[in-house]
C-alpha cells in the first residue's frame, strides 16, 4: 500500500486548479453570455465571485504551505512549483485585484475607462498559476 506523503497539500493543490479553472476560465466571461445579464450586472457578479475566489486560494495555499512546513519539506527545489503560484497570489491579492475592483466599481457607476491590460496579467497569471499547481502535484504524486 502506497502512502502519500503530502496529502493535504495534494488535495489542496488539485482543488486550486479545479476553482480557478472553473471561475477564471469558465465563469468570468460566460457570465456574460447569460440571458438579462448587462454589464453592470456582471461586474458585480464578477467582483462578489473573484473576492471569494481570491479568499479560498488564500486558504488553499496555506493549507499547502502547512503541509511542507509539517513534513519539513519546504525548502526543497520542487517546491519551486509552488511558490511561483503563491507569488503571484499575493501581487493578485495586494495590487491586481484591487485595481480590478476600482475600474469594475467606476464601470458600474456609468463611467467610462480607456482600456488596460490588467485583464491580460490577470489570465496570464492564471495561467501560470494552474501550470506550475498541476507540475506541483504530479511531482508530490509520484516524485
Amino acid at each position: 500500500m502506497t502512502v502519500l506523503e503530502y496529502p493535504v497539500a495534494i488535495v489542496a493543490a488539485i482543488l486550486w486548479i479545479g476553482f480557478v479553472g472553473a471561475i477564471s476560465f469558465m465563469e468570468s466571461w460566460l457570465k456574460f453570455k447569460a440571458p438579462g445579464i448587462s454589464v453592470k450586472l456582471g461586474l458585480g457578479i464578477g467582483r462578489l465571485v473573484f473576492s471569494a475566489l481570491n479568499k479560498i486560494e488564500l486558504i488553499l495555499a496555506i493549507a499547502i504551505m502547512t503541509n511542507l512546513v509539517v513534513e519539513g519539506d519546504i525548502f526543497i527545489f520542487r517546491n519551486l512549483l509552488f511558490f511561483v503560484p503563491l507569488l503571484l497570489l499575493v501581487v493578485q491579492t495586494l495590487w491586481l485585484l484591487p485595481a480590478l475592483d476600482i475600474r469594475a466599481k467606476i464601470l458600474i457607476g456609468g463611467e467610462e475607462l480607456s482600456p488596460t491590460y490588467l485583464h491580460f496579467y490577470y489570465v496570464g497569471m492564471e495561467i501560470m498559476k494552474v501550470g506550475c499547481l498541476l507540475s506541483f502535484s504530479v511531482n508530490l504524486l509520484y516524485l
